[in-house]
């Protein structure tokens, strides 16, 4: 197995990072956490999860007693898909599959929360209309790329702005998603709002171009993402909500820094979070792609933008917040933010996929496996659950 060249790891087992903390009602006793990876391992086309891969999958990540897992992005329905082999979490079939990967998290004593994931423009135009289903944005123009709209108007399924009444349908999706979450057995479920998907759509004035209560000003670009948080708030409760959110993200076209009033944005939508707190509805906590990382796509540092923070994000917050952006690969950084107060936790990604022991190697200060991104989207065991731990890789060096 090869390690990841010139990494020079530091031991974190006296930092925060293995204080316990509370998130919702789950008692974590560290804060290393996995963040949302897509892995494409669902069948096609019932989006059901492959749960004896995905079992061995999550069982290995999990490990570690009292360690947070957040799944890969999951679709509330058929009509928020679009990218074939994610899961979904709205057919009985599919709650069936997902309980018995829940049940090993928590035979393990670790804790799991669902990632809602809506692709809105984001989707293969022609992966919907061969399914029945429409290419759903903010409003109708602009497309996220030529490229995606030679696709849409080719297959006969061109981009189209939400009504009002589909807007409403998509928010009880999510309800009735995050229902068959904890019906499964999910300590709660995170409402992706990042990374250019649906909601980080309407939030962003690049993609939406609505005039109506949706769009235009801040308060009514938000809207649509506060009324999926409320809803949900509803329906299982604030301490099994969670919010990600990517100020500085770029990816899916979205504006990132280079809108004067992003960070107007964004502080809007923490402080109504907040305000939501105040009030006795908290959600769990906020998890934050930092601009550490614009691009999941890029390679580790690319994209850094260095030129602002989400400090902003805490100086509003009161409540838990995950931090995410190559936090693996920089221990410093890592030992400095998890430091920083005492309800930060660090999430981890590409390289908790190549170690699934990577909790144990974060509190020791050992080497990391090197991850095959070739092997990341791909449908079988392969680069998904035949990655070692750290005593299997000596072995196997030693053996070399």
């Amino acid at each position: 197995m090869t390690f990841v060249e010139g990494f020079k790891p530091i031991a974190l087992k006296d930092t925060n990072l293995f204080k316990p903390i509370k998130v919702g009602k789950t008692v974590l006793r560290n804060r290393a956490v996995l963040c949302p990876l897509t892995r494409l391992r669902a069948s096609q086309p019932r989006h059901v999860p492959n749960s004896e891969l995905a079992t061995k999958y999550y069982g290995q990540r999990s490990s570690v007693p009292g360690t947070m897992i957040i799944t890969e992005g999951t679709f509330p329905s058929a009509q928020s898909s679009g990218t074939d082999n994610a899961p979904g979490i709205w057919s009985q079939e599919q709650v069936t599959e997902w309980k018995k990967i829940f049940s090993k998290i928590h035979e393990n004593k670790s804790f799991v929360w669902v990632q809602l994931w809506v692709l809105g423009r984001q989707a293969s135009p022609k992966s919907l209309k061969r399914d029945g289903l429409r290419y759903d944005a903010p409003s109708d123009e602009p497309y996220m790329s030529e490229e995606t709209k030679k696709e849409a108007i080719e297959s006969g399924n061109p981009q189209h702005g939400l009504t009002h009444e589909e807007i409403k349908q998509y928010i009880q999706d999510y309800v009735q998603a995050a229902k068959n979450s904890l019906e499964a057995g999910a300590d709660g479920v995170e409402i992706h709002s990042a990374n250019g998907y649906l909601l980080n759509q309407f939030l962003d004035p690049k993609s939406n171009k609505r005039t109506d209560e949706y769009g235009g000003s801040i308060e009514k670009r938000a809207r649509f993402l506060l009324e999926v948080v409320d809803a949900v708030v509803d329906a299982v409760g604030h301490e099994h909500v969670g919010v990600r959110l990517s100020p500085y993200g770029t990816f899916g076209n979205m504006s990132g820094a280079s809108d004067p009033l992003f960070l107007a944005q964004y502080a809007y939508v923490v402080g109504q979070l907040e305000a939501r707190a105040k009030s006795g509805k908290g959600i769990a906590y906020i998890h934050l792609v930092e601009p550490r990382v614009t691009s999941p796509r890029l390679v580790e540092g690319e994209g850094w933008f260095k030129d602002g923070s989400n400090e902003f994000v805490g100086s509003i917050w009161k409540g838990p917040i995950i931090k995410a952006g190559n936090y693996a690969l920089d221990p410093k950084a890592a030992k400095e933010d998890v430091q920083f107060d005492d309800r930060t936790l660090i999430g981890y990604g590409r390289l908790f996929i190549a170690n699934p022991d990577l909790v144990l190697r974060l509190k020791d200060g050992l080497p990391l496996n090197q991850y095959d991104r070739d092997t990341f989207y791909t449908q079988t065991a392969k680069g998904y659950v035949d990655y070692p731990t750290f005593e299997e890789a000596q072995k196997l060096s030693a053996a070399a």
